[in-house]
Formats: structure tokens, C-alpha cells, sequence
């Protein structure tokens, strides 16, 4: 049995009184960031040292004795702002980290240092004592009793909760539980590599074309119109808050069913396949180019591929990244590598080896690229983690992996041999 972490998601729909006091609440909980926010930055200067999450809840309790009015939030919500600063400043030093190894790599990273809240659209209560969850309403300390949908049966012990309205007006209710649960080992599908394109998505296994839902050119058309809308409209006036809500419910709308279709896709890819290999892109780099720029953003790519990473983890399924240099001009069979006059340019969509004489379809001849590139990245990763592993015992079966969604490395369960847990969270991969 491991610990298997996940999160439910529920449309709510809190009384007018309600929205009131949630929306009081968001506002102080804005201030509130800003304060703490000046408060960190006024330390540095005079410490040179930065202010711990633990300094801000002390200072944070003086505050209420001063301010009567933040009262009204729950401590634990009041805890989490400070939460929310120390992992901005934490997001901080990491890409400060990664900006001095991208000046030796020649890569540029925006360091973005933590900036004052205009807004804030979302509470969390950290523990279920400010909460509690019934069977159609949940009760949240100093706000009262929700209506939600409540459309499937949570399961598991619920630890967090977190309400957040979007800028159509709707509201959402989130609860991250904890259960027990035995995790598949691996399942029993093919290897595949993806080769993510603006038209389509490849796979190689049974070389499945799976396309993506792009955006009607009505569509567009429509959100473009809704934009010219606001531009019109007089700022602080009712009919441009009423423009600009229409806006968002249009764009809302067509958000979720592009969501739909890469859940639905991602779900049925990992189930699917044991083992799953992709392009590890910059696509902040690749927006860059305004030509291409909003055919990339319609693709998803992203999403796509963090869907893959934590719907692997309970799947049984392998998911690597491999490096996308040479994808298109190295050919799959020979391994042979394009260049110069040879190269392959975006316009050319057959690739032909004239080394091997090998003729296909370059996303199809990437793809298969991909594969092997992912095979042989995964088998270098389990075969040396296999020589500081303990030895098998004979008749003992596989040990279930970890729990929950931990998909920051490059290999997300990698299970397609046998697997030993030396500890709870980590998982190291290891041939018989």
C-alpha cells in the first residue's frame, strides 16, 4: 500500500451573501500579501537576511492586535499568504540559480522577482479544521455553508481546501486528499515516442495521427469582436465590466473544451502505452516567432505534457523527455544526420536518407527518433540505479511505487522493469 495524493475539483455556488464576504476576504488577503511583501523587503535591507515563513506568522499576529479588521480571515488562511511570499521568494532564488548556469550555456531566464498583488482570486484552508466537507455543501469557517456540485465520491482523507472564483464570475471549490492505494505496476502497452507538431500529434507505434482541437475561424472571429468590444467601451463604465465579462465567459468556454480533449487525450495515451517518449521543447523560445506564434499557443503543448507526467504516475506508464537537437535530420533507421544543403527545412515533409535509402513521413521518422532516444536515455537511468540497489529475493513480487504527482524530473515512472523502494518517495528502477 502507498500514499496516493490527488485533488477534486467541484463547481460552487455560494450565496450572495456569501460572494460578499468571500470577496471581503480576498481583498484583505491582497493587502495583507502587499504588507508582508513590503514587510520581507524592509528586513532584507535592514538584516540582509530573508524573512522565514515562521518570522511572518509572529508578525502577522501583531498585526491582527493592530488591525481589527483582519480578523475577519481565518488564521489558517492568514498563514498561507505567508506561505504563498516564501515559495515566491523560493521560485525567486531558483531562477536566479538557473539564470548564472544559463549565462555558462548561453541561455537567457527572467529571474522575476516577487511584485506587489493587484488582486488575489483564491483562499486556502491548509487543514480540515476550518472546513468541512458534506455531502452537497461544505462548510468554511467565518464564511458559512456552500452549495457545490458534488458529481463523483471523494475518496481518501481530505488535508486542504481551496476556493477561487475566475474572472467570468464562476466559483470552484478544490480538495487535495490522501488515500492508500495499490498503484499497477506497469501496464501491458507498447513503447511509443510523440513528435508534437502544429497539426498534428505522432505517435509510432501503429502510427496513429492524433489531431488536436483547433480554434474555428468563426470562433476567433468572435472573441476578436468581443475584444473591439471593450476597447470601445469607456474604462470604470457598467457596459465595459459587462463586456469584459462577456469576454471572459466566451474564452472560459472554449478553454475547457480545449481541456476536455488534452485530458481525455493524455489519459488515453498513458493507458494505452507502457512507455512514452517526448521532445523536450522551449516553447517559450518558439513563440517568439510571430508567424508561428499563435498556432503554438493553440496546440497546448504544455499542458499536453504535464498531463502525460502525473496521469503517468498511476497509469504504469514510463513518461521521458529527450533532447529535441537534430529530431527531423537524423534519420531512424541508419541514424544517419543531415546537413547543410542536405538539411531538412519546415517546408519539406518527406524525409529521405540517402545513406540508407529510407523514404517516410519527417514527423513519423521523428517520432521513431524520439523513441529510441527515450529507450536509451531510460535504460542508462535503471541500469545505474541498479547497482546501489539490495539484491531480490527470490518469489518476492514487485513493490508498488510511490503515490501522488511528483513529476519535476525528466522521468516520471519509469516501470517498465521490476522496482524496489528503498524509502517512501523515492523509486529506482532495476533490471533482474
Amino acid at each position: 500500500m502507498v500514499i496516493l495524493k490527488s485533488a477534486y475539483k467541484f463547481r460552487a455556488y455560494p450565496s450572495k451573501d456569501q460572494k460578499e464576504i468571500l470577496n471581503r476576504q480576498m481583498y484583505l488577503s491582497k493587502e495583507i500579501y502587499n504588507l508582508l511583501l513590503n514587510y520581507s523587503k524592509s528586513y532584507y535591507k535592514e538584516t540582509k537576511k530573508t524573512l522565514t515563513e515562521y518570522r511572518m506568522n509572529v508578525w502577522l499576529t501583531k498585526l491582527k492586535k493592530k488591525r481589527s479588521e483582519f480578523n475577519e480571515l481565518h488564521f489558517q488562511v492568514l498563514q498561507n499568504v505567508s506561505k504563498r511570499i516564501s515559495d515566491a521568494y523560493k521560485s525567486f532564488f531558483r531562477r536566479y540559480k538557473e539564470k548564472k548556469q544559463g549565462k555558462k550555456q548561453g541561455k537567457k531566464v527572467k529571474v522575476g522577482f516577487p511584485r506587489y498583488r493587484t488582486f488575489v482570486s483564491s483562499l486556502t484552508f491548509p487543514q480540515s479544521n476550518g472546513f468541512k466537507v458534506e455531502r452537497k455543501r461544505i462548510s468554511l469557517s467565518k464564511v458559512g455553508r456552500i452549495n457545490f456540485v458534488n458529481h463523483r465520491e471523494i475518496e481518501g482523507k481530505t488535508k486542504t481546501c481551496t476556493i477561487k472564483t475566475t474572472k467570468s464570475g464562476e466559483w470552484y471549490i478544490t480538495l487535495s486528499v490522501e488515500k492508500e492505494d495499490t498503484i499497477p505496476f506497469v501496464n501491458k502497452g507498447e513503447q511509443a515516442g510523440i513528435d508534437l507538431g502544429i497539426s498534428n500529434y505522432r505517435t509510432l507505434s501503429d502510427k496513429l495521427v492524433l489531431q488536436n482541437k483547433h480554434i474555428p475561424k468563426k470562433t476567433r472571429n468572435k472573441l476578436r469582436q468581443l475584444q473591439k468590444t471593450i476597447s470601445r467601451r469607456k474604462k470604470g463604465s457598467h457596459k465595459r465590466k459587462k463586456a469584459i465579462l462577456n469576454f471572459a465567459r466566451k474564452y472560459e468556454h472554449i478553454s475547457r473544451i480545449k481541456e476536455d480533449h488534452l485530458h481525455r487525450l493524455s489519459d488515453n495515451l498513458v493507458h494505452s502505452y507502457s512507455f512514452i517518449a517526448y521532445e523536450e521543447l522551449n516553447i517559450a523560445n518558439m513563440v517568439k516567432n510571430h508567424n508561428l506564434a499563435r498556432s503554438i499557443g493553440e496546440e497546448s503543448w504544455g499542458n499536453l505534457i504535464n498531463y502525460l507526467q502525473y496521469k503517468a504516475e498511476s497509469a504504469g506508464c514510463a513518461v521521458v523527455c529527450v533532447n529535441p537537437r537534430n529530431l527531423t535530420q537524423e534519420c531512424s533507421d541508419c541514424g544517419n544526420i543531415k546537413k547543410g544543403e542536405e538539411a531538412l527545412t519546415l517546408k519539406n515533409r518527406t524525409y529521405h536518407c540517402f545513406v540508407c535509402g529510407l523514404t517516410m513521413d519527417r514527423d513519423l521518422n521523428a517520432s521513431k527518433v524520439i523513441k529510441r532516444r527515450g529507450l536509451e536515455k531510460f535504460n542508462s537511468w535503471t541500469s545505474e540505479r541498479s547497482r546501489i540497489l539490495p539484491s531480490r529475493k527470490e518469489g518476492n513480487s514487485t513493490t508498488p511505487g510511490q503515490g501522488g504527482s511528483y513529476a519535476s524530473g525528466d522521468i516520471v515512472r519509469p516501470r517498465l522493469q521490476e522496482a524496489d523502494v528503498i524509502e517512501r518517495g523515492t523509486i529506482l528502477g532495476v533490471s533482474r
